[in-house]
């Protein structure tokens, strides 16, 4: 039985200029029990349709035409007070941040219980056995019910959301981005945690992302969004595994894989279309190798294919095999096949030996009048890492693990709190000592998100020519000095963005900004921390393989911080796998991918989410959170949380072992020394009971 159907939608956004044509006809539907994913680039119309759906439109934000049915009742002619009574009963909704969504000054307990309130006549008690009960079946302590968002952590979060939309039981469940931003690990649990509650109430889920792994391995029926259209649309079986679209298949293909070949994924080039008026070609032919003539006299019209449940809007999708085998190729795409330009690493440029981060922790004025030692956050605990010219050198970990501030403290904006690091051959004390200016320039930091790190107020001529004027840097070809780096990142031609600010360009556009800003000084060093964490997957592999040629042709060393092993795979030589503030696992791409050694990094690898959906992925689902890092365990940190652990690991910490093997080293008593398969597979153990009911709330 149909669940959720919307027919022929049409949704306008009325600006002072032009009028955004953001959802263009889109029809889909869900059934009972159906899981349903929507995927596409930023500005495809994904969050758009959510927000026609649950009538959280802005007030320029218009639903032209179209219906939108659920369960028999046309939500689109709904009085605002009717709409309310739906939300939360029969549709909820899980937000893409839960910081922002979350009340600061209100406990978790508490907004939970309002929101049951305001649709249930139940009495407090009640309601707040209910949240115990919710925050249970979330995997949250129930003690827990009165603290406050700022002391959880982003998944614990993510997971107050969950039990929020879970409290009335509804019959759908919209999930608009999830897990952005989150860590593999976390992400993993999250999806793992909808999926077992979301089928244990027998509800269906409407799931929004751009991760195409994340929707192969939840959903059962998708729909590919471009431009406001439906691409694609059908099981998730046929669409990924043979797409028809060569949208689809650019999309598909743009996807990093964990495997350690270090190939180049295929990006898609260009930008999104304009929508400020409404499409009357093709929306994809701009972008796509295979448009005609045909294409741009019309928007194809989506059609059945003979596979059971499988459309297409493509004017050529009588020729889908072959553009499938085309679009493998980078040439087909305008994109200069890969050439092996990697040369030998050239001399260490930056080595660390013991280097520490602490932060003290305040105290109490009875704690500081008896004298009693302050408490520190050990944030880097003794991390001795080296990089070398024309090497890319990823740091992987979960949120929390001390990769960011590593990256702050070798970029000097962190001063260590012990240990040593040299840089150019020079003690950081050096740099430290009036020599600042001169590292300021060598060392450059590229930080994760570019709208908060470049001035809005500046034009992309002055945030790049920024760094020239304060280093007096070719002041004599500051013009020249500007356009050469912003085509070097590939914002060509360069003129064409010299006065635009940031909010004019895509997010995609933005980060290039921030790495012509960081490379228009020729840094001997690069810090990427986390730099691609919030870009579309296409934008994700293009500044992927822009960095992977930088370190190649410019001679420099990079640092890449990412949570996202398969990015890190993608670009990087070697891999330092962290965890609360200490290095675990250490070593060469493939080897790490291929054959971890570590009971941590095998979790890591095992969370990545797979694109194809007929690929079965072993979980590896680690118990609870890390550990308090003010009362950090005795021996092996990470031994509370190891299927592994034995009473050896509980007594002294393991240091990376110093074996022959320089490639590829563990911290670890009890290493792997299978595949990552065999790995993956031996670091299981049985799921817990997971009997609990879900309960009910009676009114």
């Amino acid at each position: 039985m149909t669940l959720l159907d919307v027919e022929n939608l049409k949704v306008t956004y009325t600006t002072e200029d032009d009028t955004v044509h953001a959802v263009n006809d889109v029809s889909f539907s869900i059934d009972e029990g159906v899981n349903y994913g929507l995927a596409g680039e930023s500005g495809s119309g994904k969050s758009t349709i959510a927000e026609a759906l649950l009538g959280l439109l802005p007030g320029n934000g218009t639903v032209e035409r179209g219906k939108i049915t659920f369960n028999g009742r046309d939500i689109t002619s709904l009085s605002n007070t009717e709409r309310r009574d739906m939300l939360w009963e029969d549709i909820a909704y899980i937000p893409q941040s839960a910081m922002d969504s979350l009340d600061p000054v209100m406990s978790t307990g508490d907004q939970i219980i309002q929101s049951i309130q305001a649709h249930r006549s139940v009495s407090d008690e009640k309601a707040r056995s209910r949240v115990e009960e919710l925050f249970e079946i979330v995997g949250l302590d129930p003690d827990r019910i009165d603290d406050y968002p700022h002391e959880f952590s982003g998944g614990m979060r993510q997971r107050v959301t969950i039990a929020m939309a879970l409290a009335l039981e509804p019959d759908l469940i919209i999930a608009d981005e999830p897990t952005t931003g989150l860590d593999v690990i976390v992400q993993d649990k999250i999806i793992d945690k909808i999926l077992e509650i979301q089928e244990r109430m027998d509800s269906s889920l409407l799931l929004i992302t751009h991760e195409i792994g994340v929707i192969a391995e939840t959903c059962d029926e998708l729909s590919i969004l471009y431009g406001g259209k439906v691409m694609e649309q059908g099981s998730v079986d046929n669409v990924l595994v043979n797409p028809t679209n060569p949208y689809t298949m650019g999309l598909k293909n743009s996807f990093p894989e964990i495997d350690g070949s270090n190939e180049d994924a295929v990006a898609i080039p260009g930008s999104p279309p304009n929508l400020n008026h409404e499409p009357t070609a093709c929306v994809f032919k701009d972008r796509c190798p295979f448009a005609t003539d045909e294409c741009g006299d019309s928007h194809p019209d989506l059609v059945s294919l003979p596979n059971r449940n499988h459309r297409s809007a493509c004017h050529h999708v009588d020729k889908a095999a072959q553009m499938r085998r085309d679009a493998k190729n980078p040439e087909t795409w305008d994109i200069p096949e890969a050439e092996d330009t990697a040369t030998d690493t050239g001399e260490v440029v930056l080595e660390t030996d013991n280097l520490e981060k602490y932060y003290e922790q305040s105290q109490s004025l009875l704690s500081q009048f008896r004298g009693e030692d302050p408490d520190y956050v050990k944030a880097v605990d003794g991390v001795s890492l080296s990089v070398r010219r024309s090497e890319v050198v990823g740091i992987a970990g979960e949120s929390g693990c001390g990769k960011s501030t590593l990256g702050e403290t070798m970029a000097l904006l962190e001063d260590p709190t012990g240990g040593e690091f040299v840089f150019d051959g020079e003690p950081y004390e050096y740099y430290q000592n009036s020599n600042l200016e001169e590292f300021r320039r060598k060392v450059q930091i590229i930080f994760q998100d570019p709208f908060d790190s470049l001035n809005p107020r500046q034009t992309v001529r002055k945030l790049v020519g920024e760094p020239l004027t304060i280093h007096d840097y070719r002041s004599d070809e500051h013009e020249q000095a500007i356009i050469e780096t912003l085509e070097k990142v590939g914002l060509t031609p360069a003129e064409k963005f010299l006065d635009q600010y940031p909010h004019e360009l895509s997010g995609g556009q933005r980060q290039r900004v921030a790495v012509a800003k960081a490379l228009v000084l020729d840094p001997d060093f690069l810090i990427c921390d986390e730099p691609a964490s919030m870009l579309d997957v296409s934008l994700k592999v293009n500044l992927l393989n822009l960095l992977r040629e930088l370190a190649d042709t410019e001679d420099i060393g990079i640092v890449y911080i990412s949570h996202d092993l398969a990015s890190l795979m993608q670009v990087s030589d070697r891999l330092a796998i962290m965890y609360l503030g200490r290095i675990i696992e250490e070593g060469t791409v493939d080897r790490i991918a291929n054959q971890p050694k570590h009971p941590y990094t095998t979790s890591l690898l095992s969370a990545a989410p797979e694109k194809d959906p007929t690929t079965d992925r072993a979980r590896v689902l680690l118990d609870g959170e890390p550990p308090d890092p003010v009362d950090l365990p005795t021996g092996c940190k990470f031994a509370p949380r190891c299927p592994k652990a034995e009473e050896e690991c509980w007594a002294t910490e393991p240091a990376l072992d110093e074996s022959e093997d320089e490639d590829h080293r563990a911290a670890c008593y009890f290493p792997d020394d299978e595949t990552a398969e065999t790995a993956v597979e031996a670091s299981q153990t049985d799921d817990p009971d997971q009997s609990t009911n879900a309960g009910s709330l009676s009114d």
